[in-house]
């Protein structure tokens, strides 16, 4: 039998603190709330106040349910209030003397048989246990911010933390109506040691200029389903705490580069930057603590004319190729009014594309998401060649042939000879350089990339990828187009992974080496990001539907061009590619599909 936690004691009350609080009282646990002094309780009351009325407010909290939940905190100063508890977790700022000092003190207060919990994300629960006399009594519960709210537990046991405390806080967890996974203690457990060396590597691209802030984090909202940009939660999350992460997940965690913090972070902190907390971070805030970003000298002009500053004009499109992207662009231009060129390799192909296209609108028609005239009107535009000689007087080309840099080299070759002078040429690489794919022409100053998303008619972002050779103009005519297509563009420098493909693949792959590695189960590691960082899939899951093999072909390119070590592909990857576990297509990957 687990055992009944009847009185819980909750060490600092900052916003994490009185989340914890608000945890155990709603779920009808007495909690002893301490601070430091009476000041920081008052704060800590109004933060549990704010919190539940703000639940009441929006209808997820009776009122009476809220009074009640008051009456069962008990509001202290000092640890000496603690000496009846059950459970200690303590939530003080991330730095092990004082956690060390706090638990040194708790094992005095507290009775012997009483569990002393941290909530640390990234120090050593090992380290922070050896400063009582009951080790084996000492573990980590790791909640996620906003406690109330988010699922997931993270469950820390040490070498030395017995069987019984970590059954006792499993079943706590379930109780609170929380999922748990319990993990050994190693730097940043699962979420942190996945989620912040992507976040890191987001500042680096910020602080080299490669792509705006708003640009950086509109690409992983909208190319990878992300409650919020990288940017936009190391505001929230605050710098200053982002960067002791950091600095513990490297030096404990073998010293990895990616996890060294950017040098911009640490001059922000510096500064005094440090997000939200502070009203001024990555993106400026209406006031101290307040989630509302106003414009900064850094905003971009949002206006029509900014994007369209220099562009030319578009009526008539060419679309080169016959697979599931060419397809989906086609569909894509020609519903938003353009005259469309569609040009395969041979009529039959022209003919599948052709049925492809008319069996998407129809989908579409049957959804209510587009009427039958507006169906008409778009396969009215589109035109159907198997000959390049076609996109003479088109006024854009969109390549989307197989990713081969020598079949992309010849056809922007042909297109130099075929088509009008001032036309924008671009490819829908996602992998390989567009400079060498320029530079097959005479007129690299008109090539650019546009990588669309799969499916295209309904993934919102396309990157916009210009070249060190790429005019303003062919750049601004990229981004006036895709405004016009309802996307939003996001422009950024020529190099391997372009955003999205740079941030998610060695998240991806810093995934599998975790499993690799047997510190967790890909179940548990899909939970922890799922419900932890609220992303759409898993790590597992989404490797599975993108492909092992795609993955594994990105993950190659970045590593090639960046020579990073921490992106040299996990060699779990290789096995399974070669094993022909390539994922849903093959109904194995990291899971078996067979069955479903």
């Amino acid at each position: 039998m687990a055992r009944d936690f009847s009185t819980v004691g909750v060490v600092g009350l900052g916003t994490m603190g009185a989340g914890i609080v608000e945890v155990f009282a709603r779920n009808g646990i007495d909690v002893v709330a301490v601070e430091i002094s009476e000041p920081a309780l008052e704060r800590g009351r109004a933060t549990l106040a704010g919190s539940t009325d703000r639940a009441v407010a929006k209808g997820k909290l009776a009122a009476a349910d809220r009074d009640a939940l008051h009456e069962r905190v008990h509001f202290a100063v000092g640890l000496d209030a603690l000496h009846s508890v059950d459970l200690v977790i303590e939530a003080v700022p991330e730095h092990l003397d004082l956690k060390q000092r706090i638990f040194a003190e708790l094992d005095r207060v507290c009775r012997p048989e009483t569990i002393l919990a941290t909530n640390t994300s990234s120090l050593s629960v090992t380290e922070i246990s050896v400063a009582t006399s009951r080790p084996n009594q000492v573990i980590g519960i790791h909640f996620f911010n906003p406690a109330p709210v988010m699922k997931l537990v993270e469950v820390v046991r040490t070498v030395v933390t017995s069987p019984e405390v970590v059954a006792d806080v499993e079943a706590l967890c379930a109780r609170l109506g929380k999922v748990d996974v319990t993990i050994n203690d190693r730097a940043g457990f699962i979420a942190n040691a996945l989620l912040f060396g992507y976040l890191n590597h987001a500042v680096g691209m910020f602080e080299a200029h490669y792509a705006t802030r708003e640009d950086i984090d509109a690409a992983m909202k909208l190319g990878c389903g992300l409650p919020m940009g990288p940017l936009a939660l190391m505001d929230l999350i605050g710098l200053d705490t982002a960067y002791e992460i950091l600095d513990t997940m490297y030096r404990r965690g073998g010293r990895d580069r990616r996890h060294a913090p950017v040098p911009l972070l640490k001059q922000m902190v510096t500064a005094g930057l440090l997000g939200r907390k502070s009203g001024r971070g990555f993106y400026t805030y209406e006031r101290s603590g307040s989630p509302v970003v106003v414009p900064d000298e850094a905003t971009p002009l949002a206006t029509e004319a900014a994007v369209a500053d220099g562009a030319r004009a578009i009526t008539k499109v060419g679309v080169v190729g016959s697979g599931t992207m060419a397809t989906g662009i086609i569909e894509v231009f020609a519903k938003a009014g353009y005259e469309v060129v569609s040009v395969t390799r041979g009529m039959e192909k022209s003919a599948k594309v052709c049925e492809a296209v008319k069996t998407s609108l129809n989908k579409g028609v049957v959804r209510g998401k587009l009427t039958e005239a507006d169906r008409d009107a778009a396969l009215g535009r589109i035109s159907w060649s198997a000959t390049l000689d076609h996109l003479a007087d088109v006024d854009l080309v969109v390549e989307a042939v197989v990713e081969e840099l020598s079949v992309k080299k010849a056809l922007f070759a042909s297109l130099d000879e075929i088509c009008k002078p001032g036309v924008v040429l671009a490819t829908t690489t996602s992998s390989l350089p567009v400079i060498d794919v320029a530079m097959a022409t005479h007129r690299p100053a008109d090539v650019v990339g546009l990588h669309f998303f799969n499916p295209a008619p309904v993934m919102p972002l396309v990157e916009v990828v210009r070249t060190i050779r790429t005019s303003p103009e062919a750049t601004a005519t990229a981004r006036a187009v895709c405004a016009a297509l309802g996307k939003t563009g996001v422009v950024c420098g020529d190099r391997s992974g372009f955003i999205v493909n740079a941030l998610l693949f060695p998240y991806l792959n810093d995934a599998v080496k975790m499993l690799e590695a047997s510190y967790s189960t890909a179940d548990d590691i899909d939970h922890a990001m799922k419900l932890g960082c609220g992303y759409p899939m898993g790590p597992f899951e989404l490797l599975d539907v993108v492909g092992l093999d795609v993955s594994l072909a990105i993950q190659r390119e970045l590593y090639l061009e960046l020579r990073e070590p921490g992106f040299a592909p996990a060699p779990l990857l290789e096995h399974l590619v070669t094993a022909g576990y390539l994922g849903r297509k093959t109904r194995r990957g990291f899971r078996d599909h067979s069955h479903r």
